[in-house]
């Protein structure tokens, strides 16, 4: 290795070929980092269990070019399949034993967890273990149910966030919604912003900007979860239809709410409107994006949604809410139109404004395209996280947090009033 390569140990989990955003950032992110010349590891763990996989997906994560991913298999929360609780702390050594592993193999120069629970406390111990620095990435459910559920998970989250080396967050909104559940002080927080591939995702004609098919179609894409405020889009279709609109609904990805969902669909009748797609590939994303002419994303809260900016990069529009996170990269009437969460009548008033009017489609279509090209490509986040890298390597990394999460917690001595034990899919 060169003078200014570093063997980065990436831990992640719930990788591909889960259906997840964040399964999309660490694999663009290692690929990234790979493409900038370094030596990148990532240890990814999976679910291997009909139940785990019937959500997210499930099996081995895939090879990324010029890098190293290992798969494991997470055993430990897959025990809720014979009625024991999941053992996250068996998970947590399985990850650690695996750093040691390919540390001894060839030394890391540091490493970065994805999640501040489990890998960021799975990081924190091979850090203390090994002597590295260590960074970790909150996402998703970091911010919104995790170190709210047990006594044991508010400890593993208040260490994570406490002394972790360097803590990213995909924005202010979302450190301020951590930051009221566990008091973390904001300027504990590097704000690197979500990313996505401006190179893979573009529009399929640019000079169309904002234009309609005939019929114009909706588009819904990730997992089909009611959290995610599937169940409020189709309400929100059904007023449209009522109000003799013609329009196409593609509802593209997994998840727990599947079969809700299709009772909706049959109760509202609106089988010749709305397509189940199943689960779409990385790989075929692209293209299901360019069927679409609105993405409509109507969460109730998110810490970055690369959804959003897939759609943007593809010269969508974007009907989205006031949520966590949307706040950081849409501004109503810029880029994207904005209505309250959990709000059917909103959103279908939103998406009618659209359907409407030809000029504010282009404006919000062409500003939303030349940002997310400017602002959220690869290579310009990549370059703000290689430089965190380059102030922790050689550091020494902040032990002080066994005083606040024991290491050597076991499933018998942890919190075992937790949901995530019962319905672990959810974390």
């Amino acid at each position: 290795m060169s003078a200014n390569t570093l063997r980065i140990c990436f831990i992640s989990r719930r990788d591909f070929p889960a259906v997840s955003g964040m399964s999309v950032y660490a694999y663009n992110l290692v690929r990234e980092l790979a493409d900038r010349g370094h030596d990148v590891t990532m240890v990814s763990q999976y679910r291997n269990d009909r139940a785990g996989a019937a959500v997210y997906g499930g099996g081995l994560p895939p090879g990324i070019s010029r890098a190293t991913v290992v798969g494991r298999e997470s055993l430990g929360e897959q025990r809720v399949n014979d009625g024991l609780p999941a053992s996250f702390e068996q998970d947590i050594e399985d990850l650690v034993a695996t750093v040691e592993r390919e540390h001894r193999r060839e030394p890391f120069s540091l490493i970065h967890a994805q999640y501040g629970y489990p890998c960021g406390l799975a990081a924190l111990e091979a850090s203390r273990r090994l002597g590295l620095p260590n960074v970790v990435s909150l996402q998703g459910g970091d911010g919104h149910p995790v170190g709210t559920c047990c006594g044991t998970h508010k400890q593993a989250m208040l260490a994570v966030l406490g002394h972790a080396g360097a803590l990213l967050i995909g924005s202010r909104s979302f450190a301020e919604e951590v930051r009221g559940h566990h008091g973390t002080p904001l300027e504990r927080f590097t704000v690197v912003p979500g990313a996505t591939d401006t190179r893979r995702f573009h529009p399929r004609d640019e000079s169309r900007l904002g234009q309609l098919g005939r019929p114009p179609v909706l588009l819904y894409h990730g997992r089909v979860d009611a959290r995610k405020g599937v169940l409020e889009l189709l309400d929100a279709v059904r007023l449209l239809r009522r109000e003799g609109r013609a329009l196409k609904l593609v509802l593209s990805g997994i998840g727990p709410d599947v079969d809700a969902v299709r009772a909706r669909v049959a109760g509202y009748e609106l089988e010749d409107v709305v397509e189940l797609t199943g689960h779409t590939s990385y790989e075929e994303a692209p293209e299901v994006y360019r069927r679409g002419d609105i993405l409509v994303s109507p969460m109730s809260a998110e810490g970055c949604s690369h959804t959003i900016l897939e759609a943007m990069a593809t010269g969508l529009l974007i009907v989205s809410t006031r949520a966590v996170g949307e706040v950081d990269c849409l501004e109503d009437g810029r880029n994207a139109l904005r209505v309250p969460p959990q709000d059917a009548h909103s959103l279908a008033g939103a998406i009618a404004r659209l359907l409407d009017d030809p000029g504010l489609r282009e404006r919000l279509a062409r500003t939303a395209l030349a940002e997310v090209r400017e602002r959220y490509s690869w290579r310009t986040v990549g370059g703000q996280i290689q430089r965190v890298y380059e102030q922790l390597v050689g550091t020494a990394p902040d032990t002080r947090w066994t005083r606040v999460y024991d290491p050597d917690t076991t499933v018998a001595t942890a919190d075992l009033s937790c949901r995530f034990r019962k319905a672990p899919h959810l974390l």
